[in-house]
């Protein structure tokens, strides 16, 4: 039978210097140079993310992150404030608010979420708690 030590994930994106500010600054997160390989992110949950560069990179087009957050609200507001746009879908599936948050009518459909881009155009998300 297959017995790991120890897992990760990891992702890559077009530009490791604009990887390092957004992740540090804008999200609030722990960033460290991993070697001369990428960076490494350490998540609230203490859980790590290795960021790699790709020069021929592109962007995940699901949601790679998502950041569960006490009241979405405040957490779109301050994404919204460091210069993170917050509204990028507005489709019938997932319609969306002013502020980009889906707000499901149905409980099943799952919990309010807000999606967001990284500056490589990778999707991330806050989902209320």
């Amino acid at each position: 039978m297959f017995s790991a030590i120890d897992s990760f994930s990891g992702f890559s994106v077009d530009d490791l210097q604009k990887a390092r500010e957004f992740y540090a600054t804008a999200l609030g997160l722990v960033v460290e140079a991993e070697g001369g390989m990428g960076i490494r992110i350490t998540l609230p949950s203490g859980a790590e993310v290795f960021v790699y560069a790709k020069p021929d990179h592109t962007p995940a087009s699901f949601t790679i992150l998502n950041f569960v957050v006490d009241d979405i609200d405040a957490a779109v507001d301050e994404l919204n404030a460091a210069g993170v746009t917050t509204k990028i879908y507005s489709d019938a599936e997932f319609p969306t608010d002013a502020k980009g948050i889906a707000r499901p009518k149905n409980p099943e459909w799952g919990p309010d979420i807000a999606w967001f881009r990284d500056p490589a155009g990778n999707v991330l998300a806050v989902i209320q708690a």
